[in-house]
């Protein structure tokens, strides 16, 4: 695991530009640095080191040094991937899983993505061709980030702060991508918030020779219909393949650990790991003092079951004031409030191990979210067009007087979703900012260029699932996942120097579950039927069958005492208001509206990350952010 960073021009590239880049990115990787040069190319990397912690350093070579890589990201089962190469005739310097990518190189070329199985993103060149060859994995594990300028010279990068810090970078808002921010809150691949940076999607190929850059697609999952296997054949299969991608995820020479909410995903991650280790496996958990969302017990329920060596920490609203320094591990603003306990939970961690493992994916793969019952229940419901105005107006009416989680809110919710017409739904259902109040919002009456919503109607319409949930599943895998989830992840682990991996996004494991017919997965009101079968042995029945709740955070009576005063201030001051951005009448109406109890918490938040990083990223010049230190454990 580690940070990468390297430069490509037809005229040379600065060795000292890439260091300039690498230390800029030490928090992901505080073991150690590397660096190659060779006229066109300069690469470097700053290295967490998890595999072979003596001999592992990069960048790595073949044989006779023509062909060098950087990698950001584990490579699993590399014991017997080395094994082959070894047996097809190739030599190994080190004992790192890194060096098989070179080795792969010479026999496959750029198709040795095929015979990955991580998370990944990495940079290689060949000298003979003079050609560099950047890749991500296959779900978005791992980030990357370039920048290309007028005359071909590429730059790119582990994160887009770093590449901030480069001459001549554009420090100019992409009014595009925060109309995409304020739709989703994150900013979507391939775009940034910066107009000259751009992210490398998913599952891509990006080739740069002699000035000239080739972006492609190497990898989909298949949502395509596939024969359905009995329901007890399932949970073993399932059962099997998330013991398989556990072991994997187990290799390591540092102190291994797991996140543990007591949700079925973590907990059936935990349950793995035990069955697997010959002794007690670390957890780390997260809790709040508001109760109604704190689930601690249930953590330590599972924790108590098997035997962990458990820690946790408690969360108040003092601990969220502190905004600017959660802004700026972020590239971009983002709008998951989930991102604050995510960040204490990797401080927690980080002072005991070096490598988490969680149970990210879980809903994408077997149907855990809420809304996929809804929407295949509701989602096609049809709604004359006289009636649309009608019905959202009385969604939202319920929506205004309701606090969260209750079941008015939720008839609300759906209420306002009906209004709309059936292929944007989800879209709606999905959104930080509707279409409506982003013009509301905005300074400017004019339709925005593109819209945000187009790449996830694409899929939905593209999909070859015939069913709802299974379209809706793809639909987060391509888009909610990668965009959202993942980033929180990598970005909030690695800022404090924490490797973590997610068994559930294991290529094997979701291929399989992308195929399978979508009633094993959501039963009416049921959701992750098959995953609650499948880990049924392993777990106590009180935490299958216990209603999904969401990683949540009290935010909302947050803004209303800890918070109100700050996120005020922040929002209304001059600095915010001579952006021009926002209609300031629209902003203080939220404000207003919210601290008299209506629920607008999401759209708070995501005007309130979108201000702190303008703050850091366009007025000020870039500084690299602190290493984030260790809390101190608590164990339970």
């Amino acid at each position: 695991m580690c940070g990468i960073a390297g430069l490509a021009s037809t005229t040379g590239a600065d060795p000292e530009a890439v260091r300039a880049l690498c230390a800029r990115l030490t928090h992901r990787g505080p073991d150690g640095e590397g660096f190659h040069t060779d006229g066109q190319i300069a690469l470097g990397m700053r290295r967490l080191a998890v595999i072979d912690p003596a001999g592992g350093a990069q960048p790595v070579h073949n044989e006779d040094r023509t062909v060098t890589a950087v990698c950001n990201g584990e490579l699993y089962g590399y014991r017997a991937l080395r094994a082959r190469l070894r047996a097809r005739g190739h030599h190994f310097a080190t004992g790192s899983d890194s060096e098989c990518l070179v080795h792969l190189y010479e026999e496959y070329g750029e198709e040795l993505v095929h015979h990955l199985h991580g998370m990944y993103a990495f940079a290689l060149w060949d000298s003979r061709t003079r050609r560099l060859l950047l890749a991500r994995d296959r779900v978005g594990k791992k980030p990357l980030h370039y920048r290309r300028t007028p005359d071909g010279t590429l730059a790119f990068a582990s994160e887009l702060k770093a590449l901030r810090a480069l001459p001549g970078a554009a420090r100019t808002l992409d009014h595009t991508a925060l109309d995409h921010y304020l739709a989703h809150g994150h900013v979507p691949a391939p775009l940034t918030l910066t107009e000259d940076v751009r992210k490398l999607p998913p599952g891509s190929l990006l080739t740069w020779q002699a000035g000239q850059i080739h972006v492609r697609r190497y990898w989909t999952p298949d949502f395509t219909p596939r024969p359905a296997p009995g329901p007890g054949e399932a949970a073993a299969r399932a059962r099997a393949l998330l013991t398989e991608a556990t072991r994997l995820r187990l290799v390591a020479d540092r102190p291994v650990g797991a996140f543990l909410s007591g949700g079925l995903d973590s907990s059936a991650v935990v349950a793995a790991m035990a069955r697997l280790s010959d002794r007690p496996v670390r957890t780390f958990a997260v809790g709040f003092e508001d109760p109604a969302h704190d689930e601690r017990a249930h953590a330590r329920a599972v924790a108590r079951h098997f035997g962990t060596d458990h820690h946790e920490l408690v969360l108040t609203g003092a601990d969220a004031a502190h905004l600017a320094d959660l802004a700026h591990r972020f590239d971009e603003p983002f709008a998951d409030s989930s991102a604050l306990p995510a960040l204490h939970l990797a401080r927690l961690a980080a002072g005991q191990v070096t490598v988490a493992l969680t149970g990210d994916g879980g809903d994408e793969l077997f149907g855990g979210y809420r809304r996929y019952a809804l929407m295949a229940r509701y989602g096609a419901l049809p709604v004359p067009a006289a009636l649309r105005p009608l019905t959202g107006a009385l969604g939202t009416g319920l929506v205004a007087r309701s606090t969260t989680g209750t079941r008015r809110r939720a008839a609300g919710r759906l209420l306002e979703t009906l209004a709309v017409p059936r292929d944007r739904r989800y879209a709606h259902l999905m959104a930080c900012f509707t279409p409506a109040q982003r013009r509301w919002l905005r300074t400017g009456a004019d339709e925005p260029a593109t819209d945000p919503d187009a790449p996830l109607l694409h899929t939905l319409a593209a999909s070859r699932a015939t069913d709802p949930v299974n379209r809706l599943l793809e639909a987060d895998t391509l888009h909610y996942l990668p965009g959202d989830l993942l980033v929180k992840l990598d970005t909030t682990t690695m800022a404090a120097s924490l490797e973590a991996r997610s068994p559930f996004l294991d290529h094997h494991l979701l291929e399989w579950a992308a195929g399978l017919p979508a009633p094993l997965k959501v039963r009416g009101t049921a959701t992750k039927h098959l995953l609650k079968e499948a880990v049924r042995p392993w777990l106590p029945a009180h935490i299958v069958d216990r209603p999904k709740k969401g990683f949540s955070v009290p935010l909302a009576r947050w803004l209303r005492t800890a918070l109100r005063d700050l996120t005020r201030d922040l929002l209304t001051d001059h600095t915010a208001r001579s952006r021009g951005l926002f209609r300031p009448e629209a902003v203080r109406t939220l404000l207003t509206e919210h601290a008299a109890g209506q629920d607008h918490a999401a759209r708070i938040w995501a005007l309130v990350q979108f201000e702190l990083w303008a703050r850091h990223a366009l007025d000020q010049p870039p500084a690299p952010a602190a290493p984030l230190a260790p809390a101190p454990p608590q164990r339970v």
